[in-house]
């Protein structure tokens, strides 16, 4: 039986990840829970990818969540169990970490794992008929500190006990309201309006992006373990770059800015 599959795929300056089991509504098998982190270093490691997407195969889902039809063999006994939440927590700290801005587009079902890979991303851009859910407390599952301290940062503590304890689902209209989707289109703009806010974010300077993404995945740290000498690091060679010259050269001439990474 299929697994799925993560596909990754360049355009430009943009590194496509596509989780693929539209079976099953892009259910994350243990596959592509493994598969994820080599494939965000891909898009890490390839040096004119300024921003990373993440969606789900055909239009019915982004995610569905982890494959429950697998957690007989494979989330069963304590071994197993250990393994399979290794694999899901790895996946996830790969996409919060990645060191370029991560987009989720979302189209259709975006529940359990799923949405949390969403709140992974930086940025979540949602069709109109999207629904989002976390079901855990209708499926007798349980959520660990890491995970809802993902949503606490991302949502604040009202919005993540409301989503959490009611296991409601929540329209694309709700979910901006409560911030999990960063803006909201109709079915019929959605790809010409995602194409544009993603291309548009990948004109931007490449350092400045890849200075501000590390300066947030600092501050989702606790104090005591922030690298803020770093991010300082990253800052300093934004202001030492050829491409700061030329934001300021395009600013005087009024034109749009040719940034090259150096």
């Amino acid at each position: 039986m299929s697994e799925g599959q993560i596909r990754v795929s360049f355009d430009g300056p943009v590194c496509r990840i596509v989780l693929d089991q539209p079976a099953k509504m892009n259910a994350m098998s243990f596959a592509m829970w493994s598969a994820l982190p080599d494939a965000v270093q891909r898009a890490e490691s390839a040096p004119g990818v300024r921003v990373i997407t993440l969606e789900g195969a055909g239009e019915k889902a982004f995610c569905a969540g982890a494959d429950i039809s697998q957690f007989g063999d494979k989330r069963t006994g304590e071994e197993a169990t250990r393994a399979y939440d290794r694999a899901v927590a790895a996946g996830m700290e790969a996409i919060v970490n990645a060191s370029k801005p991560t987009v989720a587009l979302i189209r259709g079902f975006c529940f359990g794992g799923g949405l949390m890979l969403a709140l992974c991303c930086d940025i979540r851009l949602a069709r109109a008929d999207s629904r989002f859910r976390l079901p855990a407390a209708r499926l007798g599952l349980g959520y660990g500190a890491s995970n809802i301290g993902l949503m606490v940062q991302r949502l604040g503590v009202t919005a993540a006990s409301d989503i959490l304890f009611s296991a409601r689902i929540l329209d694309a209209a709700e979910a901006h309201r409560v911030g999990i989707a960063t803006a909201v289109w109709e079915t019929e703009d959605y790809a010409a309006k995602s194409t544009h806010y993603v291309s548009t974010m990948a004109t931007n300077a490449p350092l400045t992006l890849a200075a501000i993404k590390r300066c947030l995945v600092e501050l989702s740290r606790p104090e005591t373990e922030r690298n803020l000498a770093a991010v300082n690091t990253l800052v300093e060679r934004c202001f030492t770059s050829a491409d700061y010259r030329e934001g300021q050269a395009a600013f005087r001439e009024k034109r749009d800015p040719v940034f090259t990474g150096q």
